[in-house]
């Protein structure tokens, strides 16, 4: 049997970047204060990965008049999108 594509996970986080106490949604996958990541998946929310290295928010790119942040891992180079949050520190997202 396949796992799912997406599992949601409530769950909140210190992030291991910049120290900000993140309130999970079940959707959260970044810091919005600084906006890294973890590589803790191979599907969303799974928690599969062996990785485990850090996600530099490396790019952004818009999609449908949305924000999207580009994470690689500085340990394995895997990329990922993620859709930007309400939440994320828009100065940030403009610094990227």
């Amino acid at each position: 049997m396949q796992s799912k594509k997406f599992q949601r996970k409530k769950e909140d986080f210190v992030c291991e970047k910049c120290g900000f106490n993140v309130k999970g949604t079940g959707y959260t996958n970044h810091c919005p204060k600084c906006l890294w990541s973890k590589h803790v998946d191979v599907n969303p929310g799974d928690r599969l990965s062996e990785c485990g290295g850090m996600m530099e928010p490396a790019e952004i790119e818009m999609k449908e008049g949305e924000y999207v942040i580009i994470h690689r891992c500085v340990k394995c180079g895997f990329e990922k999108k993620n859709k930007a949050a309400e939440d994320d520190d828009f100065e940030e997202i403009l610094r990227i």
